[in-house]
């Protein structure tokens, strides 16, 4: 039923286009990197199972070559079974579970990081769309104004030169329109391969927000999963210290015995035995296990300078992304249609078009800088969302 759900889901998303939401909740369900850690999740907990278990018991046979009329003659049975001192296997059950914590960090860690990749894509795909979209009007209004001032060359020549500036503003933006298609097709293979399906439509609609000030964004980088997978890191480190330190005192080894005597008496052997830690390799693995904890400590102080510098940097592109686009939108544009006001009359009686086209190309470049601007804002604010743990 979920499959049959997820083909008609797929079908109709070829017909009407996919949302963002969409794409992510579905990569989520579907990417192979993801489940090969969800996997790795399920395998540990056998070593947490593991923990709990004795090791296997041994059970050997012997027999000597001595004469059975003999009373040294015996053929033995033994019985042997380790057990390890109090504390070990809760020990070794504390680093099992410390691990499967590092996995699950790795996991969501995994997930923000993909969730940012497809947002990334995505507003690729939004930016060459829209780019496209205003390539493709300007360059109908540009035949439009060919056709206009093509009608005026039977009384003036002075607009040949005019339409064939016009025409050659006309032959470059097919260009990029040539260019643009070949680019919105790799970006959308490249969502199709984040996604682990094929996008073939994408409905998405952006735009820039008020500026949100740096405490506020700033005061969620704790939840940061990179972080977190460093504290948990930290937390297996000293359950393998622990372990370490247990490690000093010997396991004891159980063993009982029967002989079988062919002309006398069979007998029953009892003993008890115990390593002796007395050439000093558990202090060299307590003194690794302890420097190895340092060094997660140390990953983390540099995971934390790493996650300051990044959204500092996020925080500045966005900035930048922000005015840039009220400057395109306050200052720039106004002034554009301020000299399309001025040069309209002259236009519509068959006035210079070498200064109409020069004004459409300069509304062009900035109208592309403020869709780029769009793109670049929603990127800055992915990263941040990302650095802050979150998956939407």
């Amino acid at each position: 039923m979920k499959n049959l759900f997820l083909a008609l889901s797929l079908f109709a998303s070829s017909l009407y286009g996919l949302s963002l939401d969409e794409v992510i909740t579905k990569a989520l369900e579907k990417n192979p990197s993801l489940e090969s850690i969800t996997h790795r999740i399920h395998a540990n907990r056998s070593d947490i199972k593991l923990a709990n278990l004795f090791s296997n018991p041994i059970i050997s046979y012997t027999q000597n070559t001595i004469d059975e009329a003999q009373a040294m003659s015996q053929k033995t049975l033994l019985f042997q079974q380790k057990l390890p001192y109090f504390g070990k296997r809760d020990s070794l059950k504390k680093v099992a579970l410390a691990q499967e914590s590092v996995l699950n960090e790795n996991l969501q860690q995994a997930k923000v990081s993909l969730v940012e990749k497809i947002k990334n894509q995505a507003f690729t795909v939004w930016e060459l769309k829209n780019i496209y979209k205003i390539i493709d009007d300007y360059e109908e209004l540009t035949k439009q104004n060919i056709e206009l001032f093509e009608s005026y060359t039977t009384t003036s020549n002075n607009q040949h030169m005019g339409i064939m500036s016009a025409e050659l503003t006309l032959s470059d933006l097919r260009i990029q329109k040539s260019d643009l298609d070949a680019k919105i097709y790799t970006a959308y293979a490249k969502l199709s391969y984040l996604a682990s399906f094929k996008v073939e439509k994408l409905e998405l609609k952006l735009s820039i927000s008020d500026m949100p000030s740096k405490d506020s964004l700033q005061e969620n980088l704790v939840n940061n999963h990179s972080l977190a997978i460093k504290n948990k890191e930290i937390q297996k480190s000293r359950a393998l210290v622990k372990t370490a330190e247990l490690n000093h005192y010997p396991d004891i080894n159980l063993l009982a015995g029967y002989s079988y005597r062919n002309n006398f008496d069979n007998f029953a052997t009892f003993g008890i035995g115990v390593s002796l830690p007395i050439y000093g390799s558990e202090d060299y693995k307590e003194q690794k296990a302890r420097k190895l904890t340092l060094v997660a400590q140390s990953k983390k102080e540099d995971i934390k300078i790493k996650l300051d510098s990044e959204f500092k940097t996020a925080y500045l592109e966005m900035k930048s992304a922000y005015n840039i686009y009220n400057i395109v939108h306050k200052q720039a544009l106004p002034q554009i249609e301020h000299m399309f006001d001025l040069t309209s009359s002259s236009i519509s009686t068959g006035g210079d078009l070498f200064k109409y086209i020069d004004i459409l190309v300069q509304k062009l470049k900035l109208e592309q800088k403020s869709i780029r601007a769009i793109a670049n804002y929603n990127r800055s604010l992915a990263k941040i969302s990302a650095l802050s743990g979150e998956m939407k």
